[in-house]
């Protein structure tokens, strides 16, 4: 009966924890953002791509549907963990005494008419470019510490190889190194100023809350690849964590048009608890789709919860009136 009371005690402290924590304005995970979830969950892309120079669709959202439900089965995971125990098949964080193992001692290449650009190490491992494919594909696996291993060998053979940089960067990031991360960024820049580099060093400035940084940085990559929608909407969001909704919504509709902007800045001022807002951004979603059976849900419950009861009930007659039309034309 005690252990009973107890776990039960834990479980209201974890829910209520749980609960609240959808709400702040933190960054929550170390490789995401609970802001930048609830863009992807309507089927936008966020975050890093993976390979500098590509075409950033390679990172599409795992999830989709209801934007809200899935933040409030948060708490009900974080009671599993509580009481089943860790899951080792989790991605650990790293620490920098672990990562200064995988730190290559510095080597010498000769580049001359006789002594190709590329150049065996004489261990068997192949050159940069070798050590940049099997890093690549244990990255794929989600063998990140032995992944590090094998880009550290290929920047150190070729210091310009951008790509093995970075990737080295987006590992050290996932594993929660994030100032070796930015380092590995700025070292591929170096060699080439590409989109994607900048978007991943962008969006792990924003992760680590340097907004101002991250902005800039996102908007170089902008100008470099006007049409990636992933780079628009990792600069909306860092414009939304300033406070800069009207640029967000520009950024977002770059992305995924103006009805899809509405409705990711609207969720954004909801989540920062600025509803009058939000309401705002929903009526022209509205406008732009009367029919929105998402939007007249979401204006209901903001409409009742902010004293419009007039507006609310409007709202909720249009729901009913579209319910009933929906099953006239079942039958």
């Amino acid at each position: 009966m005690r252990n009973r009371t107890i776990k039960a005690f834990l479980i209201a402290i974890v829910l209520t924890a749980g609960v609240s924590t959808f709400w702040t304005a933190e960054t929550n995970e170390i490789d995401g953002d609970d802001a930048a979830e609830i863009v992807a969950s309507e089927g936008a892309a966020t975050g890093m791509a993976e390979d500098a120079g590509a075409a950033a669709t390679e990172e599409t959202p795992k999830k989709k549907g209801n934007r809200f439900a899935r933040f409030f089965k948060a708490p009900f995971k974080a009671v599993g963990k509580l009481f089943n125990g860790n899951d080792d098949n989790k991605v650990r964080r790293m620490s920098e005494k672990d990562a200064a193992k995988f730190e290559s001692a510095p080597l010498m290449r000769v580049d001359d008419s006789v002594t190709p650009l590329e150049k065996s190490t004489g261990d068997g491992g192949g050159t940069a470019k070798d050590y940049l494919a099997r890093g690549r594909r244990m990255f794929d696996e989600g063998r990140l510490n032995e992944a590090i291993k094998e880009l550290s060998r290929a920047v150190s053979l070729d210091s310009h190889l951008s790509e093995a940089h970075n990737l080295l960067a987006v590992a050290y990031d996932r594993k929660g190194l994030h100032e070796r991360a930015r380092e590995s960024f700025e070292r591929a820049l170096d060699h080439e100023t590409d989109a994607q580099t900048l978007n991943n060093l962008g969006y792990s400035l924003y992760l680590n809350g340097n907004y101002r940084a991250a902005i800039a940085r996102l908007k170089r990559a902008a100008k470099l690849a006007p049409t990636d929608e992933r780079i628009w909407n990792n600069l909306a969001l860092a414009q939304c964590r300033l406070g800069k909704y009207d640029e967000a919504y520009r950024s977002f509709a770059r992305s995924g048009g103006e009805y899809q902007g509405r409705l990711n800045v609207a969720a954004m001022l909801e989540r920062a608890g600025r509803e009058e807002q939000a309401i705002e951004h929903y009526e022209a979603a509205r406008r732009l789709q009367p029919a929105s059976e998402f939007v007249l849900r979401r204006l209901v419950e903001l409409y009742a919860r902010n004293g419009h009861g007039d507006k609310a009930e409007q709202a909720h007659r249009t729901l009913a009136v579209q319910a009933n039309e929906q099953i006239a034309s079942k039958e």
